[in-house]
């Protein structure tokens, strides 16, 4: 069985508006199949759990509801809507939206995705950690599907 590196960005969102929401989703989709790629955590301390924190969510049930309905993006998002105490007003999701975007990975993060992919750690990189860890995916990707 593959195991799939997911490509959708943190720097996504569904119609709900949320950032990071739709890879949280196939993350944890994968996962619960065992198709996520070695390295990759369904609920990680990241950005993941920014999310589900921000908008009062519970990663157990969470993981607990994709596991046991496999839903499509959608469904997943009806389902949060549906959730006891989910925060989704207009400031909650800007707040949180900010936070995903402003987000920087540390030095030794950075220059490790920046060497791994052979660019030069000069400045001239955008340091935010969403264009980093997609720069991470797209590497990730190629190693296990396209060499």
């Amino acid at each position: 069985m593959a195991k799939i590196v997911p490509l959708i960005s943190s720097g996504v969102a569904g119609p709900l508006g949320v950032l990071h929401l739709p890879r949280l989703w196939l993350k944890v989709s994968l996962e619960c199949r065992g198709k996520l790629a070695d390295g990759y955590p369904g609920i990680g301390k990241g950005y993941d759990m920014m999310t589900i924190n921000a908008l009062g969510l519970n990663a157990d049930a969470v993981k607990k509801f994709i596991n046991d309905s496999k839903p499509t993006y959608c469904q997943f998002e009806a389902w949060v809507k549906k959730q006891p105490g989910v925060k989704l007003d207009k400031a909650t999701v800007y707040k949180h939206n900010s936070a995903v975007r402003g987000y920087i990975h540390d030095d030794a993060t950075r220059k490790s995705i920046l060497g791994a992919n052979s660019v030069a750690d000069e400045g001239s990189v955008n340091p935010g950690a969403v264009d980093l860890n997609n720069l991470d995916d797209w590497y990730e990707f190629h190693q296990a599907e396209l060499r």
